[in-house]
Protein backbone atom coordinates (compact mmCIF):
# COMPACT_ATOMS: atom_id res chain seq x y z
CA UNK A 1 0.00 0.00 0.00
CA UNK A 2 2.73 2.28 0.82
CA UNK A 3 4.35 1.42 -2.57
CA UNK A 4 1.27 2.65 -4.47
CA UNK A 5 1.19 5.92 -2.45
CA UNK A 6 5.00 6.39 -3.41
CA UNK A 7 3.88 5.56 -6.91
CA UNK A 8 1.48 8.40 -7.09
CA UNK A 9 3.68 11.16 -5.24
CA UNK A 10 6.45 10.13 -8.22
CA UNK A 11 4.05 10.66 -10.66
CA UNK A 12 2.94 13.81 -9.82
CA UNK A 13 6.12 15.03 -9.03
CA UNK A 14 7.94 14.39 -12.38
CA UNK A 15 4.55 15.71 -14.26
CA UNK A 16 4.86 18.95 -12.68
CA UNK A 17 8.47 19.12 -13.89
CA UNK A 18 7.71 18.62 -17.11
CA UNK A 19 4.58 21.08 -16.72
CA UNK A 20 7.44 23.43 -15.50
CA UNK A 21 9.06 23.07 -18.26
CA UNK A 22 6.87 22.51 -21.34
CA UNK A 23 7.17 18.48 -21.56
CA UNK A 24 4.59 16.07 -22.46
CA UNK A 25 3.42 15.14 -18.55
CA UNK A 26 2.48 11.63 -19.04
CA UNK A 27 5.84 10.62 -20.36
CA UNK A 28 7.67 12.02 -17.49
CA UNK A 29 5.11 10.72 -15.16
CA UNK A 30 5.49 7.29 -16.66
CA UNK A 31 9.45 7.92 -16.40
CA UNK A 32 8.96 8.41 -12.41
CA UNK A 33 6.85 5.04 -12.26
CA UNK A 34 9.72 2.90 -14.57
CA UNK A 35 12.53 4.25 -12.21
CA UNK A 36 10.40 3.76 -8.87
CA UNK A 37 9.76 -0.05 -9.67
CA UNK A 38 13.42 -0.51 -11.83
CA UNK A 39 14.75 0.40 -8.57
CA UNK A 40 12.56 -1.76 -6.33
CA UNK A 41 13.11 -4.87 -9.05
CA UNK A 42 17.01 -4.39 -8.99
CA UNK A 43 16.74 -4.12 -4.99
CA UNK A 44 14.43 -7.70 -4.82
CA UNK A 45 16.90 -9.35 -7.26
CA UNK A 46 20.10 -8.56 -5.89
CA UNK A 47 18.57 -9.20 -2.10
CA UNK A 48 17.44 -12.75 -3.45
CA UNK A 49 20.56 -13.54 -4.70
CA UNK A 50 22.22 -12.42 -1.46
CA UNK A 51 19.46 -14.80 0.28
CA UNK A 52 20.14 -17.29 -1.67
CA UNK A 53 24.07 -17.74 -1.32
CA UNK A 54 24.34 -17.12 2.41
CA UNK A 55 21.35 -19.62 3.40
CA UNK A 56 19.46 -21.39 0.37
CA UNK A 57 16.38 -22.77 2.95
CA UNK A 58 15.20 -19.49 4.05
CA UNK A 59 14.13 -19.07 0.28
CA UNK A 60 11.09 -21.26 0.86
CA UNK A 61 9.29 -19.63 4.01
CA UNK A 62 9.25 -16.31 1.97
CA UNK A 63 6.15 -14.12 2.91
CA UNK A 64 6.04 -11.02 0.35
CA UNK A 65 3.20 -9.41 1.71
CA UNK A 66 4.51 -9.20 5.32
CA UNK A 67 5.93 -5.86 6.47
CA UNK A 68 9.60 -6.15 7.01
CA UNK A 69 13.43 -4.00 7.33
CA UNK A 70 14.01 -5.17 3.88
CA UNK A 71 10.58 -3.41 2.57
CA UNK A 72 11.34 -0.32 4.38
CA UNK A 73 14.96 0.19 2.93
CA UNK A 74 13.72 -1.08 -0.79
CA UNK A 75 11.19 2.02 -0.24
CA UNK A 76 14.01 4.13 0.74
CA UNK A 77 16.24 3.01 -2.20
CA UNK A 78 13.59 3.64 -4.75
CA UNK A 79 12.78 6.98 -3.48
CA UNK A 80 15.99 8.53 -3.46
CA UNK A 81 16.80 6.97 -6.94
CA UNK A 82 13.04 8.91 -8.07
CA UNK A 83 14.88 12.11 -6.64
CA UNK A 84 18.31 11.45 -7.68
CA UNK A 85 16.78 11.21 -11.16
CA UNK A 86 14.36 13.97 -11.01
CA UNK A 87 17.48 16.22 -9.61
CA UNK A 88 19.53 15.14 -12.88
CA UNK A 89 16.72 16.01 -15.37
CA UNK A 90 16.01 19.52 -13.53
CA UNK A 91 19.35 20.50 -13.90
CA UNK A 92 19.57 19.46 -17.63
CA UNK A 93 15.88 20.69 -18.41
CA UNK A 94 16.78 23.86 -16.56
CA UNK A 95 20.28 24.57 -18.93
CA UNK A 96 18.25 23.40 -22.43
CA UNK A 97 15.87 26.09 -21.37
CA UNK A 98 18.88 28.79 -20.63
CA UNK A 99 20.10 27.89 -24.58
CA UNK A 100 16.88 28.33 -26.05
CA UNK A 101 15.88 32.35 -25.16
CA UNK A 102 15.52 33.27 -28.71
CA UNK A 103 12.36 31.45 -29.01
CA UNK A 104 10.55 33.58 -26.27
CA UNK A 105 11.78 36.56 -28.38
CA UNK A 106 10.15 35.48 -31.46
CA UNK A 107 6.94 34.95 -29.79
CA UNK A 108 6.47 38.24 -28.18
CA UNK A 109 4.67 39.81 -31.44
CA UNK A 110 2.09 36.35 -31.74
CA UNK A 111 -0.21 37.44 -29.50
CA UNK A 112 -1.74 40.00 -31.26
Amino acid sequence: MIGIFILIAAYRYYASLAERFGKTKWQYGLLALGIYLGTQLAFGFCYGMYKAISDPASLDDNNYMAFSGINLVSWILSVIAVWGFYKILEDRLTKESLKKPSLEIEEIGKGE
